[in-house]
């Protein structure tokens, strides 16, 4: 059964370029770049070429990447990073829509004196800034904000936001995790305190991701040892992934503008078909500007589990929220911010594209997906 994946917010295949770049370094070349010998100088280079292509993605020097182990250790270290540098400090703002590793370390910050307050979103997703601007007080010691929404793929304005902080005299953390190789940005011309991104999320391997950290932003490394990362990041480096991550964020600086739109035409082609072909459907987050790969979009009176069962057995993949979560029967927490209603809210999908997907693709979940969807409201009205 030929198979087809929509669920690249999830994770996205490892790109045939990027999994060359790293055959080298399982292979010949695998000493520890600690070492001064040929074999550790040669992993050294890698490494060294990596932060160069990871600073090349987010248009900054790459003295400022912090090489680690992807998107949850980098907002866990930047949050961190922040409210240690501030302990007369106890408020943090985020939002109700954020990632667990995002949402957990508040919550665990909450219990050592922390107050917490997470900013709600309207009913398309979109953040209300002069809400974060009444938000911010003296107290304030950092604010931490998703740059594109895992989910819905709702994006905000974080160059505003950034100025906004600032203004302030407060530290801005963005996950740009979900960003990051679908839409072009600068961290350093954005104005953000720390950036996060994961390899896997762009057509690298799982276990690797960067951290930003902007000159005159705090640091404390959360993992210490014998220093590695110039002492930001202690624990003998992940070589052949990290140098993976880097091809990876090469091959998403040569996706240009035409690359962009096909995906964006791939993503409007397949709302289209769904709206045109299954009554009663609504597109979570359509009216925010949003990723061009991710559909978010919820059908009455259905259940997630028996659409994603029931396509994953016609040979397609998608999901309905976060995989982090996808052992939780509870509908999402980020479409409950949303105050979708209650008989949409129980049969929703994320159909996440990526730049391998094809409209042969697209036409044959749009064959399967109403059967689907009449099955599943046959179900769920017995």
């Amino acid at each position: 059964m030929p198979s087809i994946y929509f669920d690249n917010n999830a994770s996205t295949p490892l790109a045939p370029e990027v999994r060359e770049g790293m055959a080298p370094y399982l292979a010949e070349w695998f000493g520890n770049p600690a070492s001064s010998h040929r074999f550790g100088e040669a992993a050294r280079r890698g490494l060294d070429l990596a932060r160069e292509q990871v600073a090349g993605l987010l248009g900054c020097h790459p003295g400022r990447i912090v090489l680690n182990s992807g998107g949850t250790e980098g907002n866990n270290t930047a949050i961190l990073s922040a409210v240690w540098a501030n302990p007369g400090k106890k408020h943090i703002i985020s939002s109700q829509v954020e990632h667990g590793s995002v949402l957990a370390p508040l919550e665990f910050l909450a219990t050592q004196g922390y107050e917490v307050e997470l900013l709600g979103v309207d009913e398309n997703g979109a953040l209300d800034l002069d809400t974060l601007k009444g938000a911010i007080r003296p107290d304030t010691v950092l604010v931490t904000l998703m740059g594109a929404n895992n989910e819905t793929g709702v994006i905000w304005a974080i160059g505003e936001i950034a100025d906004i902080c600032r203004e302030r005299g407060v530290l801005f953390h963005c996950d740009a995790i979900q960003l990051a190789g679908k839409a072009i940005f600068s961290a350093e011309a954005l104005g953000v305190d720390y950036l996060t991104i994961a390899g896997h999320k762009l057509h690298g391997p799982k276990g690797v991701g960067a951290l930003y950290v902007r000159r005159t932003a705090p640091f404390t490394p959360l993992i210490m040892g014998s220093g590695q990362e110039h002492g930001r990041r202690s624990g003998t480096e992940n070589v052949p992934g990290l140098v993976g991550l880097g091809a990876a964020c090469a091959l998403a600086m040569g996706m240009d503008e035409a690359a962009h739109q096909r995906l964006a035409a791939l993503r409007d082609s397949l709302e289209a078909g769904i709206i045109a072909a299954i009554p009663e459907v609504r597109i979570n987050g359509a009216a925010s500007p949003r990723l061009v790969n991710t559909t978010n979009v919820s059908f009455r009176h259905a259940a997630s589990a028996g659409l994603i069962q029931d396509l994953d057995a016609g040979g397609i993949a998608v999901s309905a929220h976060a995989a982090c979560e996808s052992g939780d029967v509870d509908p999402s927490h980020v479409l409950r911010a949303m105050r979708v209603p209650e008989p949409f809210l129980h049969g929703t999908l994320r159909i996440s594209l990526s730049r391998y997907n094809t409209e042969a693709e697209v036409a044959a979940l749009l064959a399967l997906l109403p059967q689907a969807v009449v099955k599943s409201r046959q179900g769920f009205a017995l």
